[in-house]
């Protein structure tokens, strides 16, 4: 092996004591992606090229799954809910965050809580929700005048509701970025407000729709959750995973299906990512942002139909609610905690969700120190850009892996005999491993985009002091850095709560989580505890989400001072 260069040759080189603690810290953090991420791929890759006694068998496994109808059908049926959800789901989430932030309507702020609460649930909860509406006892079964809520229909609902506050948050902050002199120009012109609205309004947001019809489409074509309990025969893509995988124990299979679920992800993310290349600055130094004007017929337009939406939301989640207390559905509709005793349910207990807690928790902690650093070296280290470049390709990739796959791809990995690392499979160290690399990119987003804030003069100062990096580090960047180092936080808590898709292949009996009891108690048909499962993962997450406000409110408050002088 190779001796590191002493000090005389490190500056002889160029290259400080720090120059060669970034780097190393930059090979570290490659190296963790690259298990955690690149391998865990690759396995899956090489077992859909195997049959069952591990020879290499080429492409027959595609072949016999594109020859077998049952499951090649599959690819249809989630291509077809895939692209009605995200019509369904972009539109309704567009008239919403028009509301919010192009009229004055009344309750503004009350609806944009109300569209961020699906984020807070697991994705089975409204689709337990929509048994109980519109299910063959359901109080609001009459609507669906005879179809059935099993089938294309649920997973469609349940899919709008779901990935609605994603849509959402990316319109909101489309629309937000408006300059008002196109707006008086317009006007100047003599252009109708029609017209205005789809060549200003529409024109500008463009990229913004775009971006959030790619997210959804890929939400929803690779979720798990919702046509696991509200699907029936209607098999797509995901669920024909979890059949294999589970149902049949036939793994090259599974393989081969999770790499057909991971073309329209990769697909979309692709074509998101040259989308956001061409989109061109909204706002610039000479831009006026846009206000809106009151408009009573345009303002109580907008809140009727933001109304309806948000008590759509409600009915959803209020229903989940009623279920998980009411005593015995549609009996006994009285006041009943039976449905949380859920060690005497089949598929879970209460451990389950103490390892929830426990999980999100390691999450949160280990997730965000590792992501916040990654990022760091990526945006502010100079040099080794092969090695910068490399990590933030891997910090990207997770956008275009389903959890689902990820998760298999663990299996192939970690269980893989003679692999160092094996004495973590069915621990909780590789539930906390796969829910980092599967929620990565978005918080590795957010942190660079927080870092990109900070002028380099600080780095560049710090350096012509002759002060460490590490002291930089600590006293400046992550104290100016801190709102984004606790969204980041709290991303992955709320996350690592409400997942299923990309734990549901890892757990062992001694660490299943919360999302995967409510899951199988389902699957036993416990319903009613499954419900109150998701009503308690939801409390959890939005109390904590509280708590952790409250309590770091002080903290941002003397680390960001300087932000209101």
């Amino acid at each position: 092996m190779r001796a590191l260069p002493d000090a005389g040759t490190r500056l002889r080189q160029g290259l400080s004591s720090d120059d060669w603690t970034l780097r190393a810290g930059i090979l570290v953090i490659l190296a963790y992606l690259t298990v955690t991420l690149l391998l865990p791929m690759s396995a899956l890759l090489s077992k859909a090229l195997e049959d069952r006694s591990g020879a290499f068998v080429g492409l027959q496994n595609f072949a016999r799954y594109f020859a077998t109808p049952s499951l090649s059908n599959s690819i249809g049926n989630s291509l077809f809910v895939g692209l009605v959800s995200t019509a369904i789901c972009v539109s309704l989430a567009f008239v919403y965050a028009y509301g919010l932030t192009r009229t004055l309507m009344p309750g503004r702020a009350v609806f944009r809580l109300l569209g961020a609460i699906p984020l807070l649930v697991p994705s089975l909860l409204p689709a337990i929700a929509l048994v109980y509406m519109f299910g063959n006892q359901g109080y609001a079964s009459g609507l669906l005048m005879g179809e059935s809520i099993y089938g294309p229909i649920g997973i469609i609902i349940g899919s709008v509701f779901w990935t609605f506050p994603h849509a959402l948050i990316i319109l909101i902050t489309a629309l937000s970025l408006s300059d008002a002199r196109l707006y008086e120009a317009s006007e100047a012109l003599g252009a109708s407000p029609w017209r205005t609205f789809w060549t200003v309004t529409i024109s500008g947001a463009r990229y913004g729709i775009l971006s959030a019809i790619f997210v959804v489409f890929t939400l929803v074509v690779t979720d798990f959750g919702v046509p696991k309990v509200i699907g029936g025969q209607f098999n797509v893509l995901a669920t024909d995973v979890y059949k294999q995988v589970v149902g049949q124990q036939n793994f090259e299979m599974g393989a081969v299906v999770g790499l057909v679920l991971l073309l329209p992800a990769v697909l979309s993310f692709l074509v998101d990512r040259i989308v956001q290349s061409r989109q061109g600055v909204q706002l610039t130094g000479r831009s006026i942002p846009y206000a809106p004007k009151a408009n009573r017929k345009v303002d109580l337009a907008l809140g009727g139909a933001c109304l309806l939406i948000g008590l759509a939301i409600v009915s959803v989640l209020g229903t989940a609610f009623f279920a998980a207390f009411a005593k015995l559905w549609p009996y006994d509709l009285s006041f009943s905690l039976r449905h949380f005793d859920f060690d005497n349910m089949d598929g879970g207990g209460w451990a389950s969700y103490v390892n929830s807690l426990r999980m999100a928790g390691l999450t949160a902690v280990f997730g965000t120190a590792i992501i916040f650093i990654g990022a760091y070296l990526v945006e502010k280290t100079r040099g080794f850009r092969a090695g910068r470049e490399a990590v933030h390709f891997l910090a990207l990739l997770p956008m275009a892996v389903p959890g689902l796959v990820l998760g298999l791809g663990y299996i192939f990995f970690f269980n893989a005999p003679g692999n160092p690392l094996n004495f973590i499979y069915g621990t909780m160290a590789i539930l906390v491993l796969c829910t980092i690399a599967h929620f990565y990119s978005v918080a590795h987003l957010t942190a660079v985009t927080a870092l990109k804030q900070l002028d380099p003069e600080f780095e560049t100062v710090s350096q012509s002091l002759r002060v460490p990096v590490r002291r930089t580090f600590l006293a400046v960047t992550v104290p100016v850095s801190l709102p984004a180092i606790r969204d980041v936080a709290i991303y992955l808590f709320v996350n690592a709560m409400t997942t299923v898709s990309a734990v549901v292949f890892l757990y062992s009996p001694a660490t299943s989580l919360a999302s995967v009891a409510a899951l199988n108690m389902d699957d036993a048909g416990d319903i009613a505890p499954a419900a109150a499962m998701g009503v308690l993962i939801f409390c959890t997450a939005a109390l904590v989400r509280v708590i952790y406000t409250v309590l770091t409110a002080g903290l941002l408050r003397a680390t960001q001072r300087w932000r209101h002088r």
